[in-house]
């Protein structure tokens, strides 16, 4: 407890520090980012506002020309959403399920996640959501399948429904217009538990793969490379052979993908490592090559090395260097690729839903981002679609803003709010 203490106030100090002297909330940021130099952290910040919700008319900030409405409410942790062919919105309603802590260490960020109810026993379920009325409001619900594994991902290829639990990926057979699965699924791919727990999947255009997202076990394979084999990667399933692989790695935790149109490519957002410093390395937004390699955990932000960890020279000189910074510890979870006419006032470009900070003396993310794409790359700065996730002075978190995606109207954006436990549309004023 005298360490939890310690660190409690470090980080105080540190965040009064930085208000007195104005320091900005994002200086890692953008293609070219600049991004200070590595300072190893003795006692790892911990920092968390306590889970509040939305009390009476409190709703996220808008920018301007937009508006914001629950579409969904009352649901159990809501991570990740997807958007049927028929229009109903399929939401994956889980959390990390963590073991006894090993350590001081251990006991200090499980307190500090337990705050905004990131962690503890989850629902396991995919619940679904029809707006029948076409108001904008779901006011159907119904239990699309349950007994799950910390579910996350979920795909539809013709009548395969695909769910990405922590333990791997499973096929159920799907009828259009069906409210629920039936029977226990079919496994296909093994992936291992623990760590960084969720399972992206998004589907490639020619509907023959599906891509999945595996984070590390660690932050910076602290147990060893041994036991991150096959993590920090994003895996390709071929689903006519149903063989697997690993597509790209060195990425400590992929979480949400999106295709780009004009390239072709796929892209993911990853959450880097800890322990070096508010804003080092940043989280980032990045084409992924096939069989590229990332840098993690030997270095960060192309070839910068991260000397915490045993090196390995040639790892080291084929490491990529993302396309886009996103700032430190941002939590960068949610992507999807929103086409021009969407929203007013937005043109093509990615959204991301920036889960937030809980590693850095002043906290990060909280907000739903967009950046503009132009020629198949990221252009400019980033701006936002919903803010007012956090309380000014940080103590309280309204929401945290997770996956999200392009409703069936194409007119407006869906996005999970897991503090909020509600599902936010943003369409035009």
């Amino acid at each position: 407890m005298e360490l939890i203490a310690k660190a409690t106030a470090v980080v105080g100090g540190t965040v009064a520090l930085l208000r007195r002297m104005g320091a900005p909330a994002h200086q890692a940021f953008g293609a070219s980012p600049q991004i200070p130099e590595a300072k190893k952290q003795g006692i790892m910040t911990l920092k968390m506002p306590v889970a509040h919700g939305w009390k009476g008319d409190h709703v996220p900030t808008c920018a301007s020309g937009l508006k914001v409405n629950a579409f969904a409410s009352g649901l159990d942790h809501p991570r990740w959403v997807e958007v049927l062919p028929n229009g109903d919105v399929l939401v994956a309603e889980s959390k990390e399920e963590v073991g006894p802590p090993k350590t001081l260490m251990d006991h200090a960020a499980q307190a500090t996640m337990r705050r905004v109810k990131a962690i503890g026993e989850s629902a396991n379920r995919v619940s679904l959501w029809r707006d029948a009325d076409g108001d904008g409001v779901a006011e159907m619900r119904e239990v699309f399948v349950e007994y799950q594994n910390q579910p996350f991902g979920m795909a539809l290829i013709g009548t395969k429904f695909y769910l990405g639990n922590t333990d791997g990926i499973s096929v159920f057979d799907y009828s259009p217009g069906a409210t629920s699965l039936s029977g226990t699924g079919k496994k296909l791919v093994d992936f291992k538990p623990h760590g960084h727990w969720t399972r992206s999947l998004i589907v490639a255009p020619d509907e023959t793969k599906i891509y999945a997202g595996v984070g590390s076990l660690s932050n910076i394979a602290d147990d060893g490379m041994e036991v991150e084999e096959g993590r920090a990667a994003i895996w390709e399933l071929d689903v006519v052979t149903g063989k697997a692989r690993i597509f790209a790695s060195g990425l400590r935790n992929a979480v949400g993908m999106a295709w780009e149109p004009t390239t072709g490519a796929l892209w993911t957002v990853v959450n880097e490592r800890d322990g070096l410093g508010d804003e080092t390395p940043p989280d980032y937004l990045t084409s992924v090559q096939d069989g590229g390699f990332y840098g993690w955990p030997y270095c960060y932000w192309g070839k910068t090395v991260d000397d915490r960890v045993p090196q390995d020279a040639a790892m080291v000189a084929k490491a990529i260097t993302p396309d886009y910074a996103l700032g430190g510890h941002t939590a960068s979870l949610g992507l999807c690729w929103m086409p021009e006419g969407t929203l007013p006032g937005f043109g093509d470009g990615m959204v991301i839903g920036q889960h937030g900070s809980w590693n850095r003396s002043k906290l990060s993310g909280y907000k739903l981002i967009f950046i503009l794409f132009e020629n198949g790359a990221p252009s400019g700065s980033a701006r936002d679609i919903l803010s007012g996730f956090l309380s000014e002075d940080e103590k309280l978190a309204y929401g945290r803003p997770v996956g999200v995606t392009v409703g069936a109207d194409k007119k407006s954006l869906l996005m999970a709010d897991d503090v909020g436990d509600i599902i936010w549309r943003v369409t035009g004023a």
